[in-house]
């Protein structure tokens, strides 16, 4: 049975743009630019050096404590070891690799038939060793996820809903190749040792969830629940919610309530490790927007330029604002030579019919935004506090507990820059606590 969460809205989707075109490769890069921070923790140690010929799946990256190792997606020459712009918006220390358009295969990457006989702990070095981490946007590393939710989590759940407007990566990637992601969940019900997984989807993905009914069958281990058509319904807490009737804490993780949420192509990548040997240097990447001539789906190597996806798919004018991601969450680029990293799902490219500031934004107190929050926040009153520089009232209003989802700002009538106020009032908070521990 599917529950409901509080607020939320229902924009234009926008998926028509590119929901019937097929995920195609796309054509490895002259260069790729690997940065070496891809996950949250500590940034990746290269562990090649300038001069040095790598092959596809080489690891090149890696570090200790919370962190994911990054690879090679081409091979050639690493041609450099520099700092390089961000889709964060920041200058990361990045390996540059000269491709040598060879595809010559990483030695170490061998292929596996059987997973009968790997223990949970070997499944989550293999994911680790592969590199794999959230691939809906938040990119915390997988392993650590698993291997701390063993023991807590008897429910796992597939988010597989991609409420976000205008990307179809995730919609594609299960109408194409659906075994990938029922094989991938299989794997993380032998990591947990459980017998029963979700998955959650909007019914606004009819082909999808045909193909996944097609192969489960009569399955009773995993259970497709299609989901109403609302954003954010692709949110972690809302998706817990809305399978299983629970609620997240303030503060909590979905480990607090027995939950373990995976993206739909984070499933996919641990069945390409585990069965194929090959780590994560590839992703499915929606290249859309009202600017953008023919909005297509790519299978992208790991380090592409936004610049060269935009290329292949034409630009219709000069575009007022190009985003990784989506609309809601997305975040806005300042350079278009930054690369797809593993959290990279979209590219959207608005046109100036999608420019909708004004000069001058301001509260009319109509309380829309606390009406649509799904985290049952008060945004009014955290912008006033923002404002005002105010950190111990923004503490009380549960700032930290902000999704950044956008559904306040999408419904403000007034215009106000409510999630980037949101975003600047967490690192206020955070740099304050960093202060009084120090």
């Amino acid at each position: 049975m599917a529950f409901s969460f509080f607020g939320g809205i229902h924009p234009d989707d926008m998926k028509s743009l590119s929901c019937e075109a097929a995920a195609q490769p796309f054509p490895t890069p002259e260069t790729v630019v690997i940065p070496l921070s891809q996950h949250i923790g500590a940034p990746c140690k290269p562990l090649v050096k300038k001069g040095d010929q790598v092959t596809v799946g080489q690891k090149i990256g890696d570090n200790t404590g919370l962190c994911c190792p990054v690879h090679a997606s081409v091979s050639g020459e690493v041609i450099a070891i520099e700092p390089r712009p961000h889709v964060g918006g920041t200058m990361v220390p990045s390996i540059v690799i000269r491709n040598d358009y060879l595809e010559t295969l990483c030695p170490d990457i061998t292929p596996r038939e059987s997973i009968d006989d790997l223990s949970p702990e070997d499944i989550i070095n293999i994911i680790h060793e592969a590199g794999i981490v959230g691939m809906g946007g938040a990119m915390f590393p997988t392993h650590v996820k698993i291997s701390s939710g063993i023991g807590k989590v008897d429910t796992i759940i597939i988010n597989a809903a991609e409420c976000e407007p205008y990307i179809t990566a995730d919609d594609r990637l299960i109408r194409q190749t659906p075994e990938r992601v029922i094989g991938g969940i299989r794997i993380l019900m032998k990591a947990f040792s459980l017998n029963k997984a979700y998955i959650g989807i909007e019914k606004n993905k009819p082909q999808a969830i045909a193909a996944l009914q097609r192969l489960l069958g009569g399955s009773s281990d995993i259970i497709l629940e299609p989901l109403r058509t609302r954003y954010p319904q692709g949110a972690e807490k809302q998706m817990i919610q809305s399978i299983t009737g629970r609620q997240v804490p303030p503060g909590g993780l979905p480990a607090a309530v027995g939950c373990a949420v995976f993206n739909a192509a984070t499933t996919a990548a641990i069945y390409d490790a585990v069965y194929l040997g090959m780590p994560l240097i590839k992703r499915g990447v929606t290249v859309t927007g009202r600017a953008i001539v023919e909005p297509r789906n790519f299978i992208v190597p790991i380090g592409t330029s936004f610049e060269a996806l935009i290329e292949a798919c034409g630009m219709k004018e000069n575009p007022f604002k190009v985003l990784t991601g989506g609309p809601m969450m997305g975040i806005a680029q300042f350079d278009w030579s930054v690369t797809v990293i593993k959290g990279t799902n979209a590219v959207t490219v608005f046109s100036e019919a999608d420019h909708m500031d004004i000069k001058n934004p301001r509260c009319i107190r109509c309380g829309r935004c606390m009406e649509v929050c799904p985290m049952h926040l008060m945004p009014l009153y955290m912008y006033q506090a923002e404002r005002k520089n105010d950190l111990a009232r923004l503490d009380k209003l549960h700032i930290m507990d902000c999704i950044e989802c956008g559904c306040c700002s999408y419904t403000c009538p007034g215009k106000l820059h409510l999630v980037q106020s949101f975003r600047t009032a967490k690192q206020k908070v955070r740099d304050a606590s960093a202060r009084a521990k120090a």
